[in-house]
């Protein structure tokens, strides 16, 4: 059962983002950019750790 409600999920995911991008393509390119923006801080954020932890924490 679990299985079903996982593909319905990423249906109505899949048609909703269709929607989005149909009726608003600017708002659309926003989300998308705010997404990488994100995705780039944590991945600084992750390197400033592992610098941190390769130079033993100071």
């Amino acid at each position: 059962m679990t299985v079903h409600a996982k593909k319905i999920a990423v249906y109505v995911l899949v048609v909703f983002v269709l929607y989005i991008i149909i009726t608003d393509p600017a708002k659309a390119a926003d989300y998308v950019q705010i997404g990488f923006q994100g995705i780039s801080d944590a991945a600084g954020a992750i390197g400033d750790f592992m610098t941190w932890a390769a130079n033993g924490g100071k």
